[in-house]
């Protein structure tokens, strides 16, 4: 058994997770938030057997497009005193992080 942890962006989330569940994944879906941004995303838990990981993850490639999106300079983490002016910035958000991680023990209570 496998245990798959994907972490994506919050507008994709919603029909991944029908698709998943649609296809008889169980899901868990937690609220996280990004380090770079500090925006919004999702993380979602699906435990599956290990033929059905390539299925989970064709999924989420299919509902988690990569995109260009303008978004505010992030605020420096150094206390430098004086003034921060914002400014708007390029990135690429969307997409996935995918981990696969092996499970030795799984109980369902």
């Amino acid at each position: 058994m496998k245990l798959i942890i994907a972490i994506v962006h919050d507008e994709d989330v919603h029909h991944l997770i029908d698709d998943l569940t649609k296809d008889k994944f169980m899901v868990t879906k937690l609220a996280t938030t990004g380090g770079f941004l500090k925006a919004g995303n999702t993380t979602l838990l699906i435990g599956v057997e290990d033929d059905k990981v390539d299925r989970v993850i064709e999924i989420i490639k299919n509902n988690c497009e990569t995109r260009n999106q303008m978004v505010t300079s992030p605020t420096p983490i150094s206390g430098a005193a004086g003034v921060f002016i914002p400014y708007p910035i390029e990135v690429k958000v969307g997409g996935a992080t995918i981990f696969v991680v092996d499970i030795e023990k799984h109980l369902k209570l």
